[in-house]
């Protein structure tokens, strides 16, 4: 099978980066889908780790954890699917990844694919939808529906992949007021079309932003992005006895004691932590993505996929992954086909 990986951690502008590889299939077993991968998407963590984490030498590391496709086989153990089955999901670390022509993935973290969309647009929302959603709901612990005492949470860097499902989430599942953050008028106005009920601008103190908007505090933040920037705004932004919950990894360490007089806390979220630690409540993944899918057919929850840039290859790979770099695309980056 055709597939796309690094032996090396190099900069985006060398063509060794990535390379196109030709792999041997691999075969389904235990609870394993082989899925035959139509589309992917880039996010953040691909270019993060091909940058810094190396493969052992005389290896070869497959990135990519989004994706959607179709079921071509499956392990002795699986009890939700079948061949013939459109999936989407967004893979775990602990395995290779989804940049390549046939897939395997335990089925606990699998959803079935939208109805309306096609692969291109669902291969866009996995890992985002996962993020958002374990955030919110897990970290955050926002409430699913409208009561009156709902409260805010405020989103930064909402124009991104992960925000722009958040921020449906919020806005279509609870009756909180959502805050956005956004410095550019493109990323304000998409965070507006979203369902944000109010847009500031993290380029400014967010706090006093807040405050220009009438808002003292909120009782959610999701940080998405430049924690270590914002984090002294934030801890000002936070409700007595609320809750943060941080994506990123800061790059410098946060003043956790900021939030000690306001009896606040930290939270962290990674979408890979059920996968990766084989979690009892694994399943919720797929779950989870299955009830997005069922949102999106309803036309509740907005695809977030914003272009397709050519297909599965080293050299489209490539551009991709320098997109994500410069820090200012909005939505997903999707490719499609071998």
């Amino acid at each position: 099978m055709k597939a796309v990986g690094y032996t090396r951690c190099l900069p985006v502008d060398d063509p060794a980066c990535l390379i196109d590889l030709e792999l041997p299939d691999p075969v389904a077993g235990g609870r394993d889908l082989l899925v035959r991968v139509h589309a992917v998407s880039v996010n953040p963590v691909d270019t993060k780790l091909r940058r810094a984490a190396a493969p052992a030498a005389g290896e070869t590391r497959i990135l990519g954890y989004d994706a959607a496709g179709v079921v071509e086989a499956v392990g002795p153990d699986v009890t939700a699917f079948r061949p013939g089955d459109e999936v989407w999901y967004a893979g775990s670390r602990a395995r290779p990844g989804t940049n390549a022509e046939r897939h395997l993935v335990d089925e606990r973290i699998v959803g079935f694919k939208p109805r309306s969309l096609s692969f291109e647009q669902a291969a866009a929302m996995p890992l985002t939808t996962i993020t958002a959603w374990e955030a919110l709901f897990d970290r955050l612990q926002l409430r699913v529906g409208k009561p009156a005492d709902a409260g805010s949470v405020l989103i930064t860097g909402a124009a991104g992949g992960v925000g722009s499902i958040a921020v449906q989430l919020a806005r279509r599942l609870t009756g909180a007021q959502v805050i956005a953050t956004a410095s550019r008028p493109e990323t304000r106005e998409h965070a507006l079309a979203l369902g944000a009920h109010r847009v500031i601008d993290h380029a400014r103190p967010i706090s006093e932003e807040l405050r220009r908007e009438g808002v003292r505090w909120v009782e959610a933040i999701f940080s998405i992005t430049h924690t270590h920037q914002h984090f002294a705004e934030l801890a000002k932004a936070v409700a007595p006895q609320g809750r943060i919950c941080v994506i990123d990894t800061p790059d410098k360490p946060l003043d956790f004691m900021l939030l000690r007089e306001r009896c606040a806390s930290l939270h962290w979220e990674g979408m890979f932590t059920r996968s990766g630690f084989q979690t009892a409540d694994m399943a919720e993944q797929g779950r989870l993505l299955s009830e997005t899918a069922r949102l999106v057919d309803d036309g509740l929850i907005r695809c977030t996929h914003t272009r397709t840039a050519g297909r599965i290859c080293a050299a489209d790979l490539r551009a991709a992954h320098g997109a994500i770099e410069s820090n200012r695309t909005i939505g997903k980056i999707v490719l499609a086909g071998f």
